[in-house]
């Protein structure tokens, strides 16, 4: 397994997606969050992004669609897609599903269909590579689980359905662009997680979804697992200043960390 497919100690993989769209108003493209459940074990209450940890399946689809056995990446590209269509009934890089198709084919995965299965069956095949890989995040708090979690962007494919959470681990589902979420978050209507401030910090400096591709396309993706700093008497989290990141540190007391 090469270094970009190796798993930190303990952590638990998973991925995570960035979908845009344009906005209705000319403004800088909207991206779709969810707010985590107050009930779950991770982030509860807090706006993320859809996404969720890589199950075995996802390698095997992965496979299938040209990437190695153990690729993590082609099987991040996989979770990504199939967790937002869990979570959001969304269907994301499945140009096959119709509109109509997906709720029956949401319910499926939710009761545990495998996506190989389903896709076996459909004679569909998924757009992977439609995804931009952008980042890595795998945080270490001791008061919370390890994720190695993948973050992907993608263009919001055209719908006409309602998108709805799935109730088990959301409350609320809603479009905004990077800049207007971190606003909301400044003024105490939403909780963001570290990762989350950081990545939407990233997400504001471009407008669209091309403006942001050229952007990953300039900087590495390299693991992330932010550090404490004792700077000018003040702990401060940090993570590395030569991955795109407008904001390297934030003051420990003020962060939160899931």
């Amino acid at each position: 397994m090469s270094d970009a497919n190796k798993l930190p100690d303990g952590a638990i993989p998973a991925a995570t997606l960035v979908i845009m769209r344009p906005s209705d108003d000319g403004g800088p493209d909207e991206i779709l969050m969810v707010k985590r459940a107050a009930n779950m074990a991770f982030a509860a209450g807090a706006v993320v992004f859809p996404g969720g940890r890589i199950d075995p399946d996802d390698y095997l689809v992965a496979s299938r669609h040209g990437y190695g056995d153990s690729d993590t990446d082609g099987a991040g590209r996989v979770a990504a897609l199939r967790e937002t269509l869990e979570e959001t009934g969304l269907a994301v890089g499945w140009p096959a599903l119709a509109d109509a198709d997906v709720p029956a084919v949401r319910q499926a995965l939710l009761a545990e269909r495998l996506l190989s299965e389903i896709l076996d069956e459909r004679g569909d095949r998924l757009a992977l590579d439609a995804l931009v890989p952008f980042a890595r995040w795998c945080p270490n708090f001791k008061e919370a689980r390890t994720f190695d979690t993948r973050f992907f962007a993608v263009e919001a494919p055209a719908h006409g359905h309602e998108l709805t959470v799935e109730e088990a681990e959301h409350s609320h589902i809603f479009w905004a662009g990077a800049r207007e979420t971190l606003a909301m978050a400044d003024r105490g209507e939403v909780s963001i997680i570290f990762p989350t401030r950081r990545n939407l910090e990233k997400l504001a400096q471009a407008d669209d979804f091309a403006a942001f591709s050229a952007h990953a396309a300039a900087h590495p993706v390299e693991l992330v697992t932010p550090w404490i700093e004792e700077r000018e008497g003040e702990s401060h989290l940090c993570i590395p200043g030569h991955l795109g990141y407008p904001v390297t540190s934030e003051p420990f007391e003020r962060v939160r960390r899931g």
